[in-house]
């Protein structure tokens, strides 16, 4: 069945703009500035702000759950759901069905991905008559704006994937007296929506590189840990969670260090920190954008790269094969963006879905290397997209068969 092009609202500057960004997917275009150095408090002081204790435990069990749903789609997968009656939304009718979608913005290359992604789901479902996309270009009050237009456009569901937390939550809680709201990525505060589909989490995420790097280098070695901004909350609880593991550890944080996701600041802090320091035994990242940028800052300083941690980014996949290094990947997966699709069409029929849908957050490690490095793909794309066998693929997302 032929369906209606989605409507995108950006200009075409933004969007060639969009595909250099490389900060992380959750970092808002208007994240607060990164200072240039840590405080002490962040290498050895008092935790951050935004650490709380119950949900970091909550995703460390998580990721040691085994996910309910079917084999080898992650995206349909599931963590200890609590399903949640629908029936109240079932479409009445047999016509086609029209789903809306507000979009934070497609601003960096994990979000460019992720909307490809979305489409492709949609391509494979004929009941979706008509879909259509605003994008709010990184803009609080203009994804306002798009909400509310969308309740007026006779959306059978809306999908909003919010580009700030606390400011879009009154325009989400208008929606959903409207239709049935599914919230994916970030959240907001109100559980009006019918599910919110995210992954583990930044705790997970943040554990998971740290362990690693706990466990290949010898104790006293020194570590580097790399962040992109300060104040945003997935960033700071991928850092607490680290930091619980590095204070229980004999490694030594010798630098807490800003790059606010750029390449030649990024190459500037670890050759300094080399300069300052004699040695780096690890690096830590708090998300992999700038992790190849990294790496050829070792090279160029002459010393060999030590374990590093990145994430799944086809350039560092690339370079970790390439030059052998020690690395661990872990991943805020961009097969996301294919959930939403699916919670809003079994909403759409009555079928019930987890209040919190939480989704698997699988780590690229050395034994799996091979499996997301994939030929002929450009180097901004994110690996665990669950995109392989969808329509348009490799082309559509930049690669070549």
């Amino acid at each position: 069945m032929s369906r209606p092009r989605p409507l995108l609202i950006g200009s075409a500057a933004a969007l060639a703009a969009a595909l250099l960004a490389s900060c992380t997917s959750d970092v808002p275009p208007d994240a607060p500035a990164a200072a240039s150095q840590s405080s002490g408090s962040e290498a050895d002081g008092k935790q951050s702000e935004f650490f709380q204790q119950a949900e970091y435990e909550r995703q460390l069990k998580l990721a040691k759950v085994t996910p309910e749903g079917p084999e080898g789609k992650p995206w349909e997968q599931m963590l200890e759901p609590r399903m949640k009656d629908t029936s109240q939304y079932a479409k009445k009718g047999s016509g086609g069905v029209h789903l809306c979608f507000s979009n934070a913005g497609v601003f960096n290359p994990w979000r460019q991905v992720g909307l490809k992604t979305m489409k492709a789901e949609v391509e494979l479902h004929d009941e979706i008559s008509e879909f259509t996309v605003l994008d709010a270009q990184g803009k609080d009050d203009k994804q306002i704006s798009d909400i509310q237009e969308l309740t007026g456009k006779g959306c059978d569901a809306l999908i909003v994937s919010p580009n700030t937390t606390a400011t879009l939550t009154p325009a989400v809680k208008e929606a959903c007296g409207k239709l049935p709201v599914i919230v994916f990525d970030r959240g907001v505060e109100t559980d009006c929506a019918v599910t919110f589909i995210n992954p583990i989490g930044g705790y997970g995420y943040g554990a998971v590189a740290a362990d690693f790097l706990v466990d290949k280098v010898k104790p006293q070695g020194k570590i580097l840990a790399l962040r992109i901004s300060p104040g945003v909350d997935v960033l700071e609880n991928r850092w607490s969670a680290a930091k619980v593991a590095f204070d229980k550890s004999e490694l030594d944080v010798v630098d807490v260090k800003f790059t606010e996701g750029d390449t030649a600041k990024t190459k500037s802090v670890v050759a300094d920190a080399i300069s300052r320091h004699g040695q780096i035994d690890g690096v830590w990242m708090d998300s992999g954008a700038t992790a190849v940028a990294a790496v050829e800052a070792f090279e160029d300083a002459g010393v060999d790269v030590p374990p590093i941690t990145g994430e799944d980014q086809q350039d560092f996949l690339q370079a970790w094969k390439d030059k052998d290094l020690t690395a661990i990947a872990p991943t805020y997966p961009t097969f996301q963006w294919r959930t939403p699709v699916i919670a809003a069409l079994r909403v759409l029929d009555g079928e019930q879905v987890p209040e919190e849908w939480k989704l698997p957050q699988p780590t690229v490690t050395q034994d799996n290397l091979d499996t997301y490095l994939k030929d002929g793909m450009p180097p901004l794309h994110y690996a665990m997209c669950g995109c392989e066998k969808l329509p348009g693929f490799p082309e559509d997302w930049g690669g070549k068969k």
